[in-house]
């Protein structure tokens, strides 16, 4: 599973960064490992850099082998935590996809 990130100028994209959020969805997404290709990553501050509540977004892209990409999206106050919030949508959305595959 490859893991891309995209990050505006006003969040910090650094490796340390990268890694951190790497090893967390790749630990979070374990038992999809084997149906998703790639997983794109797109951080973004709303406000740039003025301060608000819930600004920063994350979008997650999966790419699942033979279908459509599927997209989630969570806002938070910090990173973190919309990370984690796009993480449980796409297991949520990984797991009744896969559950549908295997009903068929």
């Amino acid at each position: 599973m490859i893991i891309q990130f995209n990050t505006d100028k006003t969040i910090n994209g650094d490796v340390k960064h990268q890694e951190f959020f790497s090893d967390q969805i790749e630990n979070e997404l374990d038992r999809f490992r084997s149906h998703i290709t790639r997983i794109e990553v797109h951080l973004t501050d709303q406000n740039g850099k003025k301060e608000g509540i819930n600004d920063i977004r994350c979008l997650l892209e999966a790419r699942i082998e033979g279908r459509k990409p599927i997209a989630v999206s969570d806002q938070a106050d910090t990173v973190e935590q919309a990370v984690s919030g796009a993480i449980d949508k796409l297991k949520a959305a990984l797991g009744t996809i896969m559950s549908r595959l295997k009903d068929h």
